[in-house]
């Protein structure tokens, strides 16, 4: 027996006043039935089957991971879209149902229902609530079985009193969804096709229902509005942050972090205010990141400090270096061991070797820089021509003065040195001096200009 995942997503979400379909709008920079489609992923679905509707082309155009599509081109209920995904199921698959709205349920909390599925028995998620308004309601005879969900718009006062909410998520066999969907009528307020409406049939039938619990409310917590979307956010960021400090790591204020994707952190680490963490990154052991950082999809040695204000994209960072304050590293920047970048200097596709300064209002793009180079401020290498771009090679030792222009392609070897205010337009030798100086030329007794009188 094969698990597959269903996913409704074919929703508009009018409240969100937005042109985009609802399941589109992200949490932690992801969007939100990418959530659901990773979790999919991660408890070994064979298949996946996200059924569409509202905005259907927008959602095939941005779910990045392998699915299949079914279309529900009328919203006729939970029941009716569920209908579309079936012909795409095996009568032995176990399924498990998902809302493409509801992101942050926990894939141990998806792995209790599918444990759960026999022929006779479907397995539902509910939860317990002070307020349960919106929820429908679980029905349960004296001697607590299930019995049936009746919709909130369908209660009646002494129905509208249980706290017992559910959330829609279950887990079943194909072949029981099948024959109970095919038995369900939109005889209600809504006159829609209930999902709800197989749960009394089902144990009419002889069925039973096992019901659990998510170990969070939160995890069963829909979008419906930009407000409750930012609930969701803040929410998740906390999880984040509390991971990160039973890991080990320090944080300054575990309000004031955003991580939006895959975070490895080393213990001893300490991460100041406002920073955001995005894709891929990995930090090592006692790393110190300043306020007001950004850093995606990079690697960050152990040792290494990291000053407020630094921005660092696709980048590798080695051990023991120092960055900032507003340093940047675009994609394809490499800092091996003790690398040094200072404030106000951008480094693009270029690799600093070990022990390296590059300390101050400086730009290094498309550059291969040897150990021990010192690099003052103000220096340039002029890699692009307007059509191509080409390579600054800078060996050991050298030192570079300040304000000075490297136009590429050039080499300069080891150990030379280039005064302040060149530019550099062919090869320096080893252990060369360069320098382009045009002579100073002076005025005796010019007269300054004054400000005219208005």
């Amino acid at each position: 027996m094969s698990l597959k995942v269903v996913i409704l997503a074919a929703g508009k979400g009018t409240r969100m006043k937005s042109s985009m379909p609802k399941v589109l709008h992200c949490v932690a920079n992801k969007p939100m039935v990418e959530h659901v489609v990773d979790a999919a992923s991660s408890l070994g679905a064979q298949k996946t089957v996200l059924v569409v509707g509202h905005g259907a082309d927008q959602v095939r155009a941005t779910v990045t991971r392998k699915v299949e599509y079914v279309e529900q081109t009328e919203q006729l209920g939970t029941g009716h879209a569920v209908q579309q995904a079936l012909p795409l199921l095996e009568p032995n698959d176990t399924v498990l149902i998902a809302y493409g709205d509801v992101p942050l349920t926990n894939p141990e909390t998806f792995k209790q229902l599918i444990d759960d599925v026999t022929d006779t028995n479907i397995a539902l998620l509910t939860v317990i609530m002070q307020d349960p308004t919106g929820y429908g309601r679980i029905v349960r005879d004296t001697a607590g079985n299930v019995q049936a969900i009746v919709e909130q718009k369908d209660a009646t006062e002494a129905q509208l009193k249980i706290c017992e909410g559910n959330t829609g998520i279950l887990a079943a066999r194909a072949s029981a969804l099948t024959e109970l969907l095919g038995k369900i009528d939109n005889n209600n307020v809504q006159e829609e096709y209930y999902l709800t409406d197989i749960f009394e049939l089902a144990v009419s039938q002889g069925m039973t229902i096992t019901t659990h619990q998510p170990e969070h409310e939160w995890e069963t917590a829909g979008v419906n509005s930009r407000q409750q979307m930012a609930e969701l956010e803040r929410i998740y960021q906390r999880t984040q942050a509390e991971k990160l400090m039973t890991a080990g790591v320090t944080l300054r204020d575990p309000a004031r972090i955003d991580v939006r994707g895959n975070i490895t952190v080393g213990q001893d680490s300490i991460i100041d205010v406002n920073c955001v963490f995005e894709g891929d990154v990995t930090i090592g052991e006692s790393v110190i990141i300043g306020s007001n950082c950004f850093i995606s999809n990079a690697t960050i040695a152990a040792g290494t400090v990291i000053k407020a204000n630094t921005v660092i994209e696709d980048s590798i960072v080695g051990e023991n270096c120092t960055l900032g304050p507003f340093a940047r590293l675009r994609p394809g920047a490499e800092l091996t061991e003790n690398a040094h970048i200072g404030n106000f200097v951008e480094i693009k596709k270029a690799t600093i070797g070990k022990g390296s300064k590059v300390n101050h209002l400086s730009y290094v793009g498309d550059s291969t820089i040897g150990e021990g180079v010192n690099i003052g401020a103000g220096t340039i290498t002029c890699n692009y021509d307007g059509a191509n771009k080409h390579q600054t090679i800078i060996e050991d030792g050298v030192f570079i003065g300040s304000c000075t222009q490297l136009v590429a392609p050039v080499k300069i070897g080891k150990e030379a040195v280039i005064g302040a205010g060149s530019t550099i337009t062919k090869e320096v030798a080893a252990g060369q001096l360069a320098f382009t100086r045009a002579p100073v030329k002076t005025v005796d007794n010019w007269p300054r200009p004054v400000k005219k009188k208005k």
